[in-house]
């Protein structure tokens, strides 16, 4: 039991990573534990738009272990171009770490489901990985463009970016996305 109740209490050290987007009506950055429950409800939203083998507990237990590393590395904006492969290996370090606080069980489950996210392999990943891409895009569509401006991203960078894998996992959300993400352009909602 002591072994659970110390990784728990680790992981409230999640709620300290600060993120680029603001959430809805607040002046400060979300957290990354907020994050990973939002994209959890939005994947379960969206499970009727999945492909009818997805298995929707699966996908939320990934999307809710899936940024447990930023507890050590910190947050990286997912419109980042580079470097993207000395962060991974700092993630999956941070990883190792964390989920070697429980039980064996517990630590191989866990961390199969973040490999399985980082791979993208399965269709439960693809879809994971659509939820978790479309939000920051969700919250900046609702801030008119906030941390886009704010970081100079540019349209063209956020779909080449976040585009390719949402609609590979979850083509409907990417047909709502992209008609948004035009009309984000054309109100200038988009850094240089």
């Amino acid at each position: 039991m002591q072994q659970i109740v110390d990784f728990i209490l680790e992981l409230d050290k999640l709620k300290g990573v600060a993120r680029k987007v603001r959430p809805l009506g607040l002046d400060r950055y979300e957290n990354s534990a907020e994050h990973s429950w939002q994209i959890a409800l939005l994947a379960a939203s969206l499970a009727p738009h999945a492909g009818p083998a997805i298995d929707i507990n699966r996908v939320t237990a990934m999307l809710l272990v899936h940024d447990i590393g930023e507890i050590d590395t910190g947050d990286t904006m997912v419109f980042v171009e580079h470097g993207w492969e000395e962060r991974k290996a700092a993630e999956l370090a941070a990883v190792k770490r964390i989920f070697g606080m429980l039980p064996e069980q517990q630590r191989t489950t866990f961390q199969a489901l973040w490999q399985e996210f980082e791979d993208g392999d399965t269709s439960e990943a693809r879809f994971a990985h659509a939820a978790d891409r479309a939000m920051p895009i969700l919250l900046n569509l609702a801030n008119e463009g906030q941390s886009w401006r704010e970081n100079g991203i540019s349209h063209e960078r956020v779909i080449g970016r976040v585009g390719p894998p949402i609609k590979a996992g979850c083509p409907a959300l990417w047909d709502y996305l992209e008609v948004r993400l035009e009309e984000a352009r054309q109100k200038g909602w988009f850094g240089a």
